[in-house]
This record gives structure tokens, sequence and C-alpha cells, in this order.
């Protein structure tokens, strides 16, 4: 087996560690950095993989010309959604008091998602894409949908979809942070619509 099938492997099942571990929100920041953070980043080492072959570097100028196309896009997405009811109950995920409190909720988000979209669109997609771009993107995409099962149910469809959008802009940008830009700042507009 080659290296990049290895990773894929070992790091499959982490997948679902963080919501198979009930935890409060800063519980569960921390559990999601622990398993899609710095355990993948640490199995990647071992095997001898460079960070740039992660998509942990900046992105390239094709990278930030998509994600600010997709974020323009995903604004009328986000006003829609908003009016979803099982949406606005379910958003933010966080608890607040006030604007400090929601502040640093969203920072806390920016954490889950940073270690999200390193997770999924960098060690699993990235070393496999080298091999088979699409195989990967799809294989990429399995779990990253699946996670999404339990939140309000327009999210899997959503969730299917913005997984292989996310990964092309991706590998396009020769980065993961288009997608966790995007994934990141589009959640904090949504929960901000779903405050108001």
């Amino acid at each position: 087996m080659d290296r990049a099938s290895l990773l894929y492997v070992l790091l499959f099942p982490l997948s679902f560690v963080p919501w198979l571990i009930p935890a409060s929100f800063w519980g569960h920041v921390l559990i999601v950095l622990v398993a899609y953070l710095l355990v993948p980043l640490a199995i990647s080492m071992a095997l001898g993989f460079r960070p740039e072959e992660l998509g942990l570097k900046p992105p390239n100028r094709r990278g930030v010309k998509l994600f600010l196309l997709l974020f323009a896009l995903s604004i009328p997405l986000s006003l829609y959604g908003a009016t979803i009811p099982s949406m606005r109950n379910y958003y933010p995920v966080f608890p607040y008091s006030g604007p400090g409190s929601f502040l640093l909720g969203e920072l806390g988000m920016g954490l889950i998602m940073l270690a999200h979209e390193a997770f999924y669109r960098g060690f699993l997609l990235f070393p496999l894409a080298r091999k088979n771009e699409w195989l990967a993107i799809v294989l990429q995409d399995i779990p990253y949908t699946l996670v999404h099962i339990g939140k309000p149910g327009v999210e899997v469809p959503y969730a299917l979809v913005a997984g292989i959008i996310f990964a092309k802009m991706d590998l396009e940008g020769e980065s993961f942070a288009p997608s966790f830009l995007l994934h990141w700042l589009g959640s904090a507009f949504f929960d901000i619509l779903c405050v108001l």
C-alpha cells in the first residue's frame, strides 16, 4: 500500500471521533483540534509527508479568486437558509450571552473549521489527489457528508455538494486555506443572520 492510501486508511476512522464523544462546546473544540489536526499531522509527518503535500501552505491567486467568488455566491444561499426554521433554531451552535461571548464563540468555530478543512481537504484529499484527483475528491467527501447526519436535514445534501466544491477549489488553489476561509466566514455570516 502506498503512503497516500495508508494515510487515508489510518485517518478515516478519526472522521467520527469528535461526534462520538459528548462534550460542551469548548470541549468539542479541543476534541476536534486533537482528532482532526494534531493526530493527523503527527501521523502524516511520521509517514514522511511534507506540509505542502498536505495543502498546508498559502493559496495561489486562483485559490483566492475562487474563494472570493464562492463567498459572494454563498450570500444568497445563506439569506435563504436563514428563512428555514430548523436552521434558525439550530444555529449558532455555541452558547452566548452578548456580543463578546458571541465573538468568542465565532473564534471557537474558526478553530473547528480550521481543523475540519485541514482534515478533509488537507490530510484526506491532497495526498490521494496526486494519484487520482476525482477519486480523492469522492473519498474525502464521503466521511465529510456522513458527519453532517443529525444536523438539520438540508445540511446532508448541502455538505455532499459543498465537499466536492471545496475540494476542487482547494486543489486549484494548492491549499486548504480557501475552503477554511469560505467555511468559517460563511458560517459566521449565517450565524449572524440567524441571531438577527
